[in-house]
């Protein structure tokens, strides 16, 4: 349903926040662009002075010098007026879009993961980019310009009629249908003014997902494909953009023929108003004159009202992220997480219950899991039986739905999130880098205020350190060792490479809890053997929770915990497990691994020495 124009108002006052320290140089501006429009407004009625004065009596040359020059000071005064709109307009109405685009960013690192699932990277990069542009010329152009244009249209209305009554009706007598045309207006074009900005968002998130995945398009060979679907929102967007084209044409054209019909019949009944002495000569131009003047503001307020439509989509596609609240924020009274144990910082998820929304089934129910200090635990469970979920809910990527997670018997919820993100450091599976150098990737892991700490001798010591363990030495033959920029996303490099690059990271804040989800899965069983060893030796007292997907990961580690069916049905050592539970015998056995088939699969479980010794082997 379309929006009210009410609404339309509450929404565009609401930029007010924003456009506060802009305001005073704004209205500065606008005023001085009205009163330009104001001068021209008297421009006519020196001329109804100069007709019906020197012109038509014997009044001397030096009257009409006079005037000239008048209207010549009138003119260059103007031109002034309209130079400081420009120069007091400019720099505060780029500043406000650079507030604008900053506090968007801001709030979309607030956001949880789970908002970020609901845009797409192309909807919010044009939701930053060309909404807030359009926004901002609308404040800083359309806004004045419509304002300044209605003023003269209005106060040359009153002109018109004051200098003759009956000429100015029949040309007001055009503004009925205008109204009305206008209105329709409204209700067309706001309609397609949202559909328009919607599209441009999945076009550009389109070429997002086109370019990420070049890879994988060229390597099946569906390019076409991709042109073809590509090709296919273009054109729906531009149809789109006919429509709002079409739409302000018939304003246009209307604003344009209807007031030039309505003076075409006011010169013919001035001519005969003038003949009869109904209306003297100097008034008769002063009208038509006035009427030219306000021409171009008449004939402009359909694009500044298609304009300020385009910034009524824009603004509500940016609110529309604004308004969203934080699932997750920080307490009130924030606790202090205290110094690490000497032992290492002790996990404990309480009755953990978690779902992705009010009425979906709960992927997690009553997870009752201890990561005993300084040890590492495996965790284990067919695809699908929460085992990512979990491990997010350490770092408190999302919140518990039920039950408790506690860090050192401090519930996470009770922190701030930079204490709880400082002391629990991730590495996920399919890693994302950043274009930046290796350096500044690796020093990523390390927090802000540690950072800000270290020397530069100190932060080369624990990137080389990171990545020592990471075993991704690599980097140093890059071509500019660690100064390399590694390009958007690592794409540049393998996939171990990026997984050992996003290890480090992990590493190279020293966390108190460490925890990863496969992320060594594209390493040979050796390399991954020695980053684990790397990891005890270095991250000693450090607790390490990791999502087992092979047998070899799971041998290394010092616990294991089994997941299913969104509970931890067992916890032992490795050979206990393969000895008492079957469950984990099935997960490791299952086609594929711990990620084999289903629940509904029914393989033979071997017996438990012979597969002890066989991953010993």
């Amino acid at each position: 349903m379309p929006p009210s124009d009410a609404s339309t108002t509450r929404a565009l006052l609401r930029l007010v926040r924003w456009a506060r320290p802009a305001l005073p140089r704004v209205v500065a501006g606008g005023s001085a662009t009205l009163v330009a429009s104001l001068i021209a407004l008297a421009v006519p009625q020196v001329l109804r002075w100069v007709v019906n004065g020197p012109l038509l009596t014997d009044g001397s040359r030096a009257a009409v010098v006079q005037a000239a020059l008048l209207v010549l000071l009138l003119g260059v005064l103007e031109a002034v007026l309209v130079w400081c709109r420009r120069a007091l307009i400019a720099t505060p109405g780029t500043s406000v879009e650079r507030t604008m685009r900053t506090d968007l960013f801001r709030h979309l690192l607030d956001l949880p993961v789970a908002v970020h699932d609901r845009w797409s990277g192309g909807q919010l990069l044009q939701r930053s980019m060309g909404d807030l542009h359009t926004v901002r010329r609308w404040m800083v152009f359309g806004l004045v310009q419509l304002v300044v244009s209605a003023t003269t249209v209005l106060v040359g209305a009153v002109l018109l009629l004051v200098t003759s009554p009956l000429l100015g009706a029949v040309y007001l007598c055009g503004a009925v249908p205008v109204v009305w045309l206008g209105f329709r207006f409204r209700q067309d074009y706001k309609v397609v003014a949202r559909r328009a900005r919607d599209q441009a968002g999945d076009l550009a998130t389109s070429v997002e997902e086109s370019v990420h995945g070049i890879r994988v398009l060229k390597a099946f060979g569906r390019g076409e494909d991709a042109l073809e679907d590509f090709v296919r929102q273009a054109d729906e967007l531009r149809g789109t953009e006919l429509d709002k084209a079409r739409a302000q044409s018939r304003m246009s054209f209307a604003l344009a023929w209807i007031p030039e019909t309505t003076l075409a019949v006011a010169l013919g009944l001035g001519v005969w108003l003038a003949a009869t002495d109904r209306v003297s000569v100097g008034a008769l131009v002063a009208f038509f004159a006035t009427a030219a003047v306000m021409t171009r503001p008449v004939e402009s307020l359909g694009q500044l009202l298609g304009m300020t439509l385009d910034a009524r989509a824009g603004t509500d596609r940016f609110l529309e992220v604004m308004d969203t609240a934080p699932a997750l924020s920080d307490p009130a009274a924030p606790v202090a997480l205290p110094p690490v144990p000497a032992e290492g910082t002790r996990v404990e998820l309480r009755d953990v219950r978690f779902a992705h929304g009010a009425g979906t089934r709960e992927v997690l129910r009553g997870v009752d899991l201890v990561l005993e200090p300084g040890l590492t635990t495996a965790l284990v469970g067919l695809t699908g039986s929460g085992k990512t979920t979990l491990l997010q809910l350490v770092p408190r990527l999302y919140d518990v739905t039920g039950g408790a997670v506690l860090l050192d018997g401090l519930d996470v919820r009770d922190l701030t999130r930079r204490d709880v993100r400082g002391a629990v450091a991730v590495a996920f599976e399919d890693p994302i880098l950043f274009s930046a150098s290796v350096r500044d990737n690796v020093l990523m892991g390390v927090p802000v205020e540690r950072l800000a700490a270290m020397s530069p001798q100190e932060a080369d010591e624990a990137v080389r350190v990171a990545l020592d363990v990471a075993r991704a030495g690599f980097v140093h033959r890059l071509p500019q060792g660690l100064d390399t920029v590694i390009g958007e996303e690592g794409m540049s490099l393998s996939g171990g490479q990026r997984q050992r690059v996003a290890l480090a990271r992990a590493i190279a804040g020293r966390p108190r809890v460490l925890v990863l989800d496969d992320p060594l899965s594209a390493l040979d069983v050796a390399t991954e053997a020695e980053v684990t060893a790397g990891l005890r030796r270095v991250l000693t007292g450090t607790t390490t929770l990791v999502v087992a997907h092979r047998t070899s990961t799971v041998a290394l580690a010092d616990r294991v915990a089994v997941l299913e069916d969104g509970r931890v049905t067992g916890v032992g050592r490795h050979a206990d497990l393969l000895a008492t539970h079957p469950h984990y015998r099935y997960v490791l056995t299952a086609e594929g691994g711990p990620d084999g088939p289903g629940p509904g699969a029914h393989p033979t479980v071997p017996d438990p020495r012979g597969l002890a010794e066989e991953v010993r082997r």
